[in-house]
């Protein structure tokens, strides 16, 4: 037994050793490990800071290990020397700690990496953004990188382009397509195409070529030699309804405006020696060719008093508080602009829907006046056809003729087209072979809510105590059914009579006068009679035009005698049984058409307002009441 434990003890010794040297291999393992991690002068200074020296410096591996673990955990807390059980797992935590910071280092050390590439990219970039802006300050160049990048950016978004739309594919390019408009374009190419152009103010309703017309007429011009446009003649088109300006003058984009260099900014060199810089405004733009303002009707009166004075002068005249002509640093254009002005020498064409009697009679005065026509139920038709053609739409028979009920406006027409056809693109899922019917048509109408613009009125059968009178609004005729009943007065001279209140007072004027002129004729007192009069569907009757019809009326209604209804008229009846003038002949003509008349009876002084078959329709002008009667009564 001793002598086996003699054997052991000496094994013991033997082994021993070569852990000891184990454990302090490994040790130093760390300890280099952990210096290459923090550095060496650190290491110093946290050995120092943890009292860790002593620890460090002792040949006792178990010690060193003491040492190490201040270092590691920055702590002094560690000073009991581990027993053989707890050195391996110390070894293990330590380690740990090691590689998680080794860990640690290698990530940071590869993302400092980084950065540090990125910022010497992007110091590459800005040292030769420097250099180019140096370049262009020296050659005088105003972009900049970033203005530059912009400007690729704006670039970009123009190749991105969606569809042309219905309106640009449709829109007429010569003048042959406007349809329904021959005289009004006539009129205005005499006035334009001319050696001395005139001013022009174009009135009519919206979307019957107003715009287009003009637009294609300077064109036209352009190539003839007798007139003064250039070929580089511009068309500057704006709209009055838009037209913002400042009583000041700070801005005005119409006639012009002065940048003081203090508050508005001027460029760079003026503002830095206190240069007030003028701008010239649209009637610059269009020096030498046209200036359309659409609705003028609508700008403000101040604006449109500067405008004529522009006309007359033809010149923008500028003025500034902060410029001094004496002053050397003022370039030369800026001093041209204050001493002579910008010129603006141009033909105005304005457009508008509004009557003419509700523009500035100044700047009427000044242009000629051309009137643009509603468009008839024949010209909407020939419109949608021409417009499928272009679009390479088939369309079904009866497709215009409905389209035609629900507008008197081209661009409206073109518009339910595009809808219907839009409907049939849907329905099928294709866009090929589309072929449009009246149902796709009456389909917009329900969604748009749309009603028949007109409704057929006229018929060929007389009736009693009904009559069809005239009424305009704007640039659209109106036919007004007017009808009355006749009883006897319970009592003699007691009689009444009923008059729609929204008729107006000009309407019941025009009854007083009727009833003078009925007994004239009749010899009935109207006084013995109670007598209904209703205006159909309601409505103002601003005007003493109904007048005849109303005459024509009780005449029918006393005598149970029957009425034309396929003839409307309009005329204002005098005490004395004469016909006297109104106006708005021309539009009313359009409305008895709409209602599906053969004729309108116009007194005789409107008779040159109107030309001879007008709309296919059987004018005639009469003088008196009996004229009327005559043709009116069956």
């Amino acid at each position: 037994m001793k002598e086996l434990l003699d054997k052991l003890l000496q094994r013991h010794k033997y082994l021993e050793p070569t852990a000891e040297e184990e454990l302090r291999r490994q040790v130093n393992v760390l300890y280099g490990a952990f210096t290459g991690l923090i550095g060496s002068e650190k290491m110093v200074l946290r050995a120092s800071k943890y009292s860790a020296l002593t620890y460090i410096h002792s040949e006792d591996p178990r010690q060193r290990l003491v040492g190490l673990q201040r270092l590691v955990y920055e702590s002094t807390s560690y000073d009991r020397i581990p027993d053989d059980n707890e050195v391996v797992d110390i070894l293990n935590d330590l380690e740990s700690v090691l590689a998680e910071m080794l860990a640690r280092q290698a990530v940071e050390e590869r993302l400092e990496k980084k950065i540090a590439q990125r910022m010497e990219e992007k110091q590459q970039e800005y040292v030769q953004e420097i250099k180019m802006q140096i370049i262009s300050e020296e050659l005088q160049d105003v972009e900049t990188p970033q203005t530059k990048r912009k400007l690729e950016e704006l670039k970009k978004l123009d190749t991105v382009q969606l569809t042309e739309s219905v309106m640009e594919r449709v829109r007429p390019k010569t003048l042959g397509n406007i349809i329904g408009q021959e005289r009004a374009v006539e009129a205005m190419k005499s006035k334009l195409a001319s050696v001395y152009p005139q001013h022009l103010l174009l009135y009519g309703p919206p979307g019957v070529g107003k715009t287009t017309a003009a637009r294609i007429i300077l064109e036209e011009a352009k190539k003839m030699s007798f007139t003064p446009f250039k070929e580089n003649a511009p068309f500057i088109e704006t709209d009055g309804t838009t037209l913002r300006w400042d009583s000041r003058d700070m801005t005005n984009p119409l006639l012009g405006s002065v940048h003081d260099p203090i508050y508005q900014g001027a460029k760079r060199d003026l503002a830095d020696t206190g240069i007030p810089e003028p701008k010239p405004g649209l009637v610059t733009d269009a020096h030498g060719g046209i200036l359309f303002i659409d609705e003028i009707g609508e700008m403000d009166p101040m604006l449109l008093n500067k405008l004529l004075k522009v006309l007359e002068d033809k010149k923008v005249s500028f003025d500034s508080a902060y410029y001094d002509e004496t002053d050397p640093n003022v370039p030369e254009y800026i001093r041209k602009l204050f001493r002579e002005g910008a010129p603006a020498d141009f033909i105005l064409v304005g457009a508008t829907t509004r009557d003419a009697a509700e523009i500035n009679p100044a700047i009427r005065s000044r242009c000629a006046e051309v009137f643009f026509e509603p468009l008839v139920p024949q010209d909407i038709e020939k419109i949608v056809r021409n417009a499928a053609v272009q679009l390479g739409v088939t369309i079904e028979a009866g497709v215009p003729e409905q389209i035609a009920l629900y507008t008197v406006e081209g661009r409206k027409a073109v518009n339910i087209l595009a809808d219907a056809y839009g409907v049939a693109v849907y329905q099928k899922k294709d866009k090929d072979n589309i072929l449009l019917t009246c149902e796709h048509v009456k389909r917009v109408a329900q969604i748009s809510r749309l009603v028949p613009y007109a409704v057929k009125k006229a018929s060929d059968t007389p009736i009693v105590g009904k009559i069809f009178g005239l009424g305009v609004a704007g640039y659209l005729g109106s036919a007004l059914e007017i009808e009355a009943i006749a009883f006897p007065a319970h009592q003699s001279g007691k009689g009444y009579y009923r008059f729609n209140d929204t008729a107006g007072s000009m309407a019941k004027d025009s009854m007083f006068n009727a009833a003078a002129v009925v007994r004239q004729i009749t010899g009935k007192e109207l006084s013995d009679y109670d007598v209904n009069i209703n205006f159909v569907g309601g409505g103002n009757i601003d005007g003493p035009s109904a007048g005849c019809a109303i005459t024509t009326l009780l005449i029918s209604a006393l005598m149970n005698t029957p009425i034309r209804q396929d003839y409307a008229v309009t005329g204002e009846i005098s005490v004395q049984g004469k016909v006297k003038p109104v106006g708005g002949v021309f539009e009313k003509a359009y409305g008895a058409k709409q209602a599906g008349m053969k004729g309108i009876i116009i007194p005789k002084e409107n008779e040159m307002d109107i030309p001879e078959g007008h709309l296919q329709l059987d004018i005639r002008s009469v003088e008196t009441i009996q004229d009327i009667l005559k043709i009116m009564l069956v």
